[in-house]
């Protein structure tokens, strides 16, 4: 994918069509390309070249498109960060990546100082919407800079970027994507929902440190299509977006979709310019996917599937397709199966293809998927096998080739030697009309080795006990099934995508 030639073709196109919509402020193509070609060349005279790490520590803001463009444009490599990580889990991820340059918003508890002490790579920082001696200013390398158009002679095999799927003070997992990959998505997107249109406008309320949000600036760049960007994902804000932008179509994770049905006042706003949207990240709950399609019933609800590491979307429900609880199928580019492991150890595991319908470890293989982890040739060589990236997601296919997630590996329980997805109990317990969110583990039990235990959010606060939701389970679930603890709480945690985040409600340890 050829930045330098994307931005030019647009910026000499249509100059003046909206590319970013932020806080009201619109940034035109025109402007979009001058911008980041300006900051390339400041980069260029920082010493960037061809490979260098360069690191993205800033919110949701249009600094963050220009930095990754940028980038791109210098044929270095993006290391996007969330602006959740502590100074010790950024430590973490910039010693790792051997980051040269970082891009970064000053904040409490981050000691820009320090950080240059403790990661030996890191020659430059450069700092965003402030001030501070002895470091560069964001603004600055745009005004300084010169508009020109980059030459960075990249290779498709060229890496562009290194997703840190979580930040940690531990052992960080970097994701390689290379040039050719940056255009996967765009092309999944082209074939799941039949194109985009001129006029489109997408809303993004994902951030730009996971590969979700940075697919809205893929489509904004392939397609021309027009982003209004959220700082941050705030419900009743998010429905006015697509009320008074007349939005066409967005991607957002399922509790996302919670969230915005737990509004009293969901009802009252004009959704009837979606075309299409998709939910993606997590196991979900196709009641309440279909509780929203309600309020816009012209628009194609798709639901998909995908991973960093696969270079999502991987799987997308067809359009008009009413199978609501599978996640879909794969573009033609892209190979899905079901495997089980049949012993051996290591990279040496014997890997057998299951049959329709039997339950195993969802693998892909295409050219959209990672070559591994950035240096960590032992992780990658357990998760990529004969051409297979084995994900630890739990799924099966059925006769049409359409795949059902059953959930992550260590959503397994085993009671008394009958196993039960955890996923399928979120979704039974989502069906409820009185809950709004719910998670499920399991925990430790003397008797039966484990047990399913929920954790509850309730719509309003209405009141709630545990034996009328059990007797209500008994309707969808086998008793071995239902939760044997459940556990009301006012809300569930979060990871920095939006998802709810199950290790902090796993027993420690």
């Amino acid at each position: 994918m050829n930045i330098v030639e994307i931005l030019e073709k647009h910026a000499k196109g249509s100059p003046e069509k909206t590319a970013i919509i932020f806080k009201g402020q619109p940034i035109y193509f025109k402007q979009l390309r001058d911008t980041s070609f300006s900051l390339a060349d400041s980069f260029r005279r920082m010493g960037i070249k061809k490979g260098d790490k360069v690191a993205i520590y800033l919110p949701n803001w249009t600094e963050y498109i220009y930095s990754y463009l940028a980038i791109w444009c210098c044929g270095a490599i993006a290391v996007p960060l969330d602006f959740m990580l502590t100074q010790d889990e950024l430590v973490s991820c910039l010693t790792h990546a051997d980051a040269k340059v970082l891009i970064a918003k000053p904040k409490a508890n981050l000691s820009l100082d320090a950080l240059k002490v403790r990661c030996p790579a890191l020659n430059e920082v450069v700092i965003c919407q402030d001030s501070k001696e002895g470091f560069i200013s964001f603004e600055e390398c745009i005004q300084k800079g010169n508009p020109v158009p980059p030459r960075p002679l990249t290779q498709d095999k060229d890496y562009a970027v290194i997703f840190y799927t979580s930040g940690t003070t531990g052992r960080p997992k970097g994701v390689l994507l290379n040039y050719r990959q940056l255009g996967a998505p765009p092309q999944s997107m082209e074939f799941f929902v039949n194109g985009f249109r001129k006029e489109d406008i997408a809303l993004c309320a994902l951030p730009f440190s996971h590969l979700g949000g940075l697919i809205y600036i893929q489509n904004c760049l392939v397609y021309g299509l027009t982003v209004v960007l959220m700082e941050r994902f705030i419900p009743s804000e998010f429905l006015k977006n697509i009320q008074n932008y007349r939005i066409s179509c967005f991607w957002i994770v399922p509790s996302m979709y919670y969230a915005l049905l737990q509004l009293k006042e969901f009802e009252t706003f004009d959704l009837s310019s979606l075309r299409w949207m998709v939910t993606f990240g997590a196991s979900n709950s196709p009641e309440a996917l279909r509780r929203f399609h309600k309020f816009c019933p012209k628009a194609h609800l798709l639901n998909g599937w995908g991973l960093t590491e696969t270079n999502a979307p991987t799987v997308v429900l067809p359009m008009g397709s009413e199978k609501i609880e599978s996640v879909g199928r794969p573009a033609p580019w892209i190979k899905v199966e079901i495997f089980s492991a049949e012993g051996g150890y290591g990279a040496n595991i014997l890997d057998k293809k299951l049959p329709v319908g039997e339950i195993g470890e969802i693998v892909v293989k295409s050219w959209v998927v990672t070559d591994g982890y950035y240096n960590d040739p032992g992780l990658t060589a357990q998760a990529i096998r004969n051409g297979w990236f084995h994900t630890g997601d739990l799924g099966k296919l059925d006769a049409e080739g359409d795949l059902y997630i059953v959930g992550r590996k260590k959503e397994m329980i085993k009671v008394s030697g009958e196993i039960v997805f955890e996923p399928e109990v979120e979704q039974a317990l989502h069906k409820h009309p009185d809950i709004s969110e719910a998670a499920v583990i399991g925990v430790p039990d003397k008797l039966r080795g484990e047990v399913p235990k929920a954790f509850v959010v309730l719509k309003g606060n209405r009141p709630q006990d545990e034996d009328s939701l059990r007797y209500f389970l008994r309707e969808h679930l086998a008793h071995f099934k239902i939760p044997h603890y459940f556990e009301f709480v006012s809300s569930l945690p979060k990871n920095r995508s939006g998802k709810i985040d199950k290790d902090l409600l796993r027993p420690k340890e």
